[in-house]
């Protein structure tokens, strides 16, 4: 199990494999979530435990740092796009229901026909608007990406409906949780602790605690973290301040601890971030 480093050449946050897709690669995660559309059948892939031997006109999800294997491909069968977790994590209705995005891996071209031909209109607008480099061509991918995030969500609920209609899923949960986040979001910066966010909500701790790991799938300090790991790269675009004052800025106690959460969800040190959106600009 290796840590993949993903590299954006052309637009930031964003990625575009249609002509060197390897037919087999090892397993493998990273920080990006990764969208294929299948051209032909024959391909094999596993992701977590599970096997899955997708169809021509099928989609295979794979959702930042979930371990994933690609077991065969047929030479010119698939094709896909990668793109930062920030552009789920920043959004308080995606970071919400990540729990049920990370269920869905597989939308089938003959169950959801409908749904599938719509996504796969998407990714061509995205490979288009990719390639042609026109002027806005990161905010035109991104907002297409918001498109299939959303039809996927929309899938996701409705496939998970039973498990929604108990008690922790209900409408009232799930504005805790957006309350939570949207608290989260506009306080990051400050030495905010679960438990200020618990009392906010008006929950107590505990439940609390129980509530937000079962709806983003991850634990308090680790969506702080990453929120704030947010603030830091959009801080780090302003080469008038230092890499210790974005730290601390973003809310981090610590440089060492900024420039090891930083290296962990993105792949490359503040510093290394730095001259890499230096030498895009």
């Amino acid at each position: 199990m290796e840590k993949e480093i993903i590299n954006y050449p052309e637009l930031h946050g964003i990625s575009v494999t249609d002509r060197k897709v390897p037919v087999r690669f090892p397993a493998h995660w990273h920080n990006a979530a990764e969208f294929t559309v299948i051209l032909n059948d024959g391909c094999c892939y596993k992701i977590g435990d599970t096997i899955y031997k997708p169809e021509a006109g099928d989609i295979l999800l794979v959702w930042p740092r979930e371990l994933h294997e690609i077991l065969n491909v047929p030479h010119k069968s698939t094709y896909f796009i990668q793109f930062s977790s920030g552009i789920m994590e920043s959004n308080t209705d995606l970071a919400a229901a990540l729990h049920f995005f990370k269920n869905c891996h597989l939308i089938s071209s003959k169950k959801e026909p409908d749904l599938t031909e719509k996504l796969i209109s998407i990714f061509n607008k995205i490979r288009d608007a990719y390639y042609k480099k026109e002027r806005f061509a990161e905010t035109q991918c991104k907002l297409y990406i918001y498109q299939m995030l959303l039809h996927i969500g929309n899938y996701a609920l409705k496939e998970h409906h039973d498990q929604i209609g108990k008690e922790n899923y209900s409408n009232k949960s799930w504005g805790y949780i957006r309350t939570a986040c949207n608290y989260i979001s506009e306080h990051s910066s400050e030495n905010i602790t679960q438990a200020d966010v618990a009392t906010y909500t008006g929950l107590s701790p505990y439940y609390f605690s129980k509530l937000f790991n079962e709806y983003t799938d991850m634990s308090f300090p680790a969506y702080l973290a990453g929120i704030r790991v947010q603030s830091a790269i959009q801080l780090l675009s302003n080469e008038q301040l230092s890499i210790t004052e974005c730290a601390f800025m973003a809310g981090f106690q610590s440089t060492t601890t900024f420039n090891k959460v930083f290296l962990e969800l993105t792949g490359c040190t503040p510093r290394e971030f730095r001259k890499l959106h230096r030498h895009n600009s």
